[in-house]
């Protein structure tokens, strides 16, 4: 009876260890961690659409490309990781004009061959801010008269990527589309009025 009790708990170790994956058992280690982690070159899957912004007339294939772009983190809090060194490619990319023609064009693309960590933009401005205040300390201002410039009041842009496809009214600030639903209509598309692109109607 006692055999046969050793014989099943055997049984059910044997199981047990069998049917975890032997990955889940690796720890990586910190420094391999914090080397794969750092700021570099690693290949990075960008839209085309991002590269290429005003080409929204056309569907690319792939939609994407796989490009060498830098990305990591670095030491310090202040510091992004950047290009230093960049060259350019070239691809064969299927393009595509919606009912009308597709052919295989080649297209150029920017990759990064170096990086480095870099104080950040708004880091950088405040800083200067700072350094031009320090130097007008105990001078004198001098007025200037009949010198009023009205307050500008300043609109959060439409959209961070794709300016261009928007229209913006300085007083309002209101956005609208620069593209009109007809004219998306005449290339056999729609208006997606969020984005403000022509895109292939949805079936």
């Amino acid at each position: 009876m006692a055999v046969g009790m050793a014989e099943s708990m055997t049984l059910h170790v044997g199981i047990g260890i069998n049917f975890f994956p032997p990955f889940l058992l690796v720890v990586i280690k910190f420094l391999e961690v914090y080397e794969r982690s750092f700021c570099r070159t690693i290949e990075t899957l960008v839209d085309i659409f991002q590269e290429y912004p005003d080409e929204v007339e056309y569907i690319f294939k792939p939609s994407c490309v796989p490009l060498m772009r830098c990305a990591g983190c670095c030491g310090d809090e202040g510091l992004e990781c950047v290009p230093v060194d960049v060259y350019n490619v070239t691809m064969e990319i299927m393009r595509i004009k919606p009912h009308q023609s597709q052919h295989i064009a080649h297209m150029s693309f920017l990759q990064h061959s170096k990086c480095d960590c870099r104080p950040k933009k708004d880091v950088k401005n405040k800083q200067e801010k700072k350094s031009k205040r320090g130097k007008g300390k105990g001078q004198k201002r001098k007025r200037k008269k009949g010198r009023y410039k009205p307050p500008r009041f300043h609109c959060e842009p439409c959209s961070e990527r794709r300016k261009h496809l928007f229209v913006q009214d300085p007083q309002t600030c209101k956005c609208s589309c620069k593209f009109t639903d007809s004219r998306c209509k005449s290339r056999q598309l729609e208006l997606n009025e969020r984005t403000c692109r022509c895109e292939k109607p949805r079936r």
